[in-house]
C-alpha cells in the first residue's frame, strides 16, 4: 500500500512538522507500507523528489492509496489540508474538516466544551482590536497563547498585572485571536486516543518539565520534560482522565487520534485542557510514548492509523451528502 506522507507547511512549527513527518516515512516503511515524501515549502509549494506537485480534484495524490498529513498548526492542521484532501477524493489520516477547524482554535474549543459541561480552567478569548480590559478578570497568575498555534509557539506566563500586555502584543503577533487562561497547580497530564467511533484511551502520562513550565524548549530540548507512565495519581484518577479523553474526543467529532491534555488538581479533580489532532510524532512524542508504553509499538500504531483512515473514506462513501 502507497502512503503518501505531508511535513513541513507553512506555520511556525515547521520544523516541528519535518521531524515528525521524518519519524513517520520511517516507522511505515518499517511497517511494510510504500513511502512517499510530499514536502510542503514554508511559501506554500508541494514538492516530491524535487518536483512540484498538484491535486486534482478526483484523482488523488500521486497514486497514494492514504495520505498522511503530519502538519503541526494553521495551513495543515486546521482544515484547510484536509479540505483539499477531500476533494481529491483520497483516504487521510485523522481528523476531518469540521473537527481539524474546532480543535486547533483553543477558544472555540474550549466553548464547546464548557457548552458540554466539561471541566476546565477559566479562560477569555481576545480578538485583535477588542478591549484587554476582560483579560484581567482572571487575576495572575495566567497563560496568554495564539489561539490557533501548538508546541508553546508564542506563549506567556504572566505573574503580574504589568506582564499582560507585554503577553498580549506576542500572542497578536502570531495570530488574530488570542486566549488567556487561568494556570492550574495541577499536575500536566496527557492521554493518547485511537480509533473512529468507539476510540481506545491509552494509559495517561504526567509531564515533569524541567522549567517553570513546559515551554518549547521544555518540550523539544534533550532533558526538558520526563514523561511519567503511568501518572502518579490514583487508579480511579487516571480512569477518569481516559474517560474524558474519549469522551472530548467524540464531543469534537475527531477521529483517527488525537492527544487530550489535562490539568488534575488536588482532590483528584480533573480538567480537559485543550485537544491536538495532529500531535508531535517522533518516537519519542508523547502519542507515540504513551501507546508504546500500553503495549502498541510504533510501527504498529502507524498501520493502525491509515486502517482507520481507509475505514472513515469507506465509511462517509456510503452517505449521499
Amino acid at each position: 500500500m502507497r502512503v503518501a506522507v505531508l511535513g513541513g507547511g507553512r506555520s511556525s512549527e515547521h520544523e516541528v512538522s519535518l521531524a515528525s513527518a521524518a519519524a513517520v516515512r520511517a516507522g511505515l516503511a518499517e511497517a511494510g507500507y510504500e513511502v512517499v515524501e510530499v514536502l510542503l515549502t514554508r511559501d506554500g509549494r508541494w514538492e516530491h523528489a524535487g518536483d512540484r506537485v498538484s491535486i486534482e480534484p478526483g484523482a488523488g495524490l500521486l497514486g497514494a492509496d492514504v495520505v498522511f498529513p503530519v502538519l503541526h498548526g494553521p495551513f495543515g492542521e486546521d482544515g484547510a489540508v484536509q479540505g483539499a484532501l477531500e476533494v481529491a477524493d483520497v483516504p487521510y489520516v485523522g481528523a476531518g474538516v469540521l473537527a481539524s477547524a474546532v480543535c486547533l482554535d483553543k477558544v472555540v474549543f474550549k466553548d464547546l466544551m464548557a457548552r458540554a459541561g466539561v471541566p476546565q480552567v477559566d479562560y477569555v478569548g481576545l480578538r485583535a482590536g477588542d478591549d484587554r480590559d476582560g483579560a484581567g478578570r482572571l487575576g495572575t497568575p495566567v497563560f496568554v497563547k495564539p489561539a490557533r498555534l501548538g508546541s508553546s509557539v508564542g506563549i506567556s506566563k504572566v505573574g503580574s498585572p504589568a506582564q499582560l500586555d507585554g503577553a498580549l502584543d506576542e500572542a497578536f503577533a502570531h495570530d488574530p485571536h488570542v486566549i488567556v487562561e487561568a494556570a492550574s497547580p495541577g499536575l500536566e497530564v496527557e492521554c493518547s486516543v485511537l480509533g473512529n467511533g468507539e476510540p481506545e484511551a491509552s494509559q495517561p502520562g504526567e509531564i515533569v518539565a524541567h522549567a517553570d513550565w513546559y515551554d518549547y524548549e521544555a518540550k523539544y530540548e534533550a532533558g526538558g520534560m520526563e514523561l511519567v507512565v503511568p501518572a502518579r495519581v490514583d487508579e480511579s484518577v487516571r480512569e477518569r482522565v481516559r474517560d474524558l479523553a474519549r469522551h472530548v474526543f467524540r464531543l469534537a467529532g475527531c477521529a483517527g487520534l488525537a492527544r487530550v491534555d489535562f490539568f488534575v488538581e488536588d482532590g483528584g479533580r480533573v480538567l480537559v485542557n485543550e485537544l491536538n489532532t495532529m500531535p508531535g510524532f517522533t518516537t519519542t512524542s508523547v502519542y507515540a510514548k504513551l501507546w508504546e508504553a500500553s503495549g502498541l509499538p510504533y510501527p504498529q500504531l502507524l498501520d493502525r492509523l491509515v486502517r482507520l483512515a481507509l475505514e472513515r473514506h469507506e465509511d462517509e462513501r456510503r452517505y449521499r451528502f
